[in-house]
């Protein structure tokens, strides 16, 4: 291995394209793959176990970690990475199921809470323990304690580098 393939790769001059090399190749589609492996299996269990998909639960466990158990709208969007519209049909089919309910925000006229209600909160104890095996199953059962600290943190810097902090930031909840 030569020094210049093991340092930093320089950035391409403008309006030329940096293609993939043939091992980030290999690391982007394993990562794709793993990914859509990874979810498509904790929303068949989730689906099977509760009859909800993955998002619906990651919602419920926001909720359920708020203090009493209710969160605005904008901060449940955010928190989620989702746009305000998929949180607004996602809360509608929580409140049919009877998990969630919205309140209006006394300060502002425009904004409502999520509360996640009581039946919403047994349901969530239920599922909980099988979801919770599915994700050690699939995910840290496979790891050794270093591989999964490194995993953290590479997708800590890959979060960081994706989530803008400027005004005005392309983000799902501000959409």
């Amino acid at each position: 291995m030569n020094t210049a393939s093991a340092s930093a790769p320089e950035p391409a001059p403008a309006g030329t394209h940096r293609w993939l090399t043939a091992e980030e190749q290999r690391v982007w589609r394993s990562y794709l793959h793993a990914t859509t492996l990874l979810e498509d299996h904790l929303d068949r269990q989730l689906q099977r176990d509760a009859g909800m998909p993955h998002l619906y639960y990651s919602l419920l466990v926001r909720l359920a970690e708020a203090p009493d158990r209710r969160l605005r709208m904008t901060e449940l969007a955010m928190d989620a990475k989702i746009t305000r519209s998929r949180l607004s049909h996602a809360i509608a089919r929580l409140e049919t199921n009877g998990w969630v309910r919205r309140e209006n925000c006394p300060s502002d006229k425009r904004g409502q809470f999520a509360v996640l209600t009581d039946q919403g909160m047994d349901v969530l104890r239920r599922t909980a323990p099988g979801h919770v095996a599915a994700v050690r199953q699939a995910l840290f059962d496979r790891l050794s304690p270093e591989q999964q600290k490194s995993l953290g943190e590479i997708m800590q810097i890959i979060a960081e580098g994706l989530q803008p902090n400027e005004a005005g930031a392309d983000l799902p909840w501000l959409r």
